[in-house]
């Protein structure tokens, strides 16, 4: 990842990156307060909300157009941007309930808040069609990233579209502790998915590595191009993690396409 000057973002290095613009925010560079220090992107979460809003403003000088923030609910709810009307009696008075959006129109940019589950960013090469996806273990195991993929698939009607994705910093495979109940899960899913876990000291307990099952799944629906998958959140302090802090704030992983 290259970090632009003096900016309160990271611009991960990803192919088609003229097409497509991402950026993924970290706790630099905003105003609000511990423990929500400093660009806190999230309004439920606790944080002064003229805070919040300044911190939005001040994200909102390096995009094209104002985010179009989810109220996110660990589901499998793909939105379609396209539709997104912000203002208005037709508009939207709240976030739109999902964990992903799509869009095919030109700087729509799309946004997933963390602080531990993974974000995933994903492009098809073509440039036609963009996407963003909220991927916990609760979305990734239900299906949220295949949900994601067809939805692309199915905007621009092409069952063959060739997609890349990008992987955000997330909670690492050394801080990821879950219970058998989850890996369970997962296993069932896909037999694959057992290298993904691996048994701690404590009984019934394991090491997850969220990004190796989400790989695994984008895999599956024919993404073979994946970057990133390689910032852990909780081992980072430049990074939010509800797992280390409880009370804390929320990045946001951000992706458009360009109009240029």
């Amino acid at each position: 990842m290259s970090n632009g000057s003096n900016k309160p973002w990271i611009q991960p290095e990803w192919p088609g990156k003229d097409a497509v613009k991402i950026l993924i925010t970290h706790r630099e560079g905003g105003v609000s307060q511990p423990p929500y220090d400093c660009l806190n992107l999230g309004a439920h979460v606790g944080d002064d909300p003229e805070s919040v809003a300044a911190n939005r403003l001040i994200l909102g000088t390096f995009l094209p157009s104002d985010p179009i923030w989810l109220n996110q609910t660990h589901g499998t709810t793909v939105f379609d941007a396209d539709h997104w009307v912000p203002y208005g009696p037709s508009g939207y008075t709240e976030p739109p309930a999902a964990d992903a959006a799509i869009a095919t129109l030109p700087n729509f940019v799309l946004s997933i808040m963390t602080a531990d589950c993974l974000p995933v960013l994903l492009a098809s090469t073509d440039g036609q069609v963009i996407g963003a996806a909220h991927a916990g273990w609760r979305g990734l195991s239900a299906g949220i990233l295949e949900a994601t993929v067809s939805a692309m698939r199915r905007k621009v009607a092409k069952d063959d579209l060739e997609i890349q994705a990008y992987l955000g910093p997330a909670i690492g495979p050394m801080a990821f502790q879950v219970g058998e109940e989850v890996r369970a899960i997962f296993v069932l899913h896909d037999h694959h998915s057992d290298a993904a876990f691996k048994a701690c000291d404590e009984p019934g307990k394991f090491m997850a590595d969220i990004y190796q099952l989400a790989k695994l799944r984008l895999q599956a629906v024919g993404v073979t191009s994946i970057e990133g998958g390689c910032e852990c959140t909780f081992q980072n302090e430049r990074f939010y993690s509800y797992r280390r802090d409880r009370i804390t704030g929320r990045m946001a992983s951000l992706i458009w396409k360009s109009n240029s």
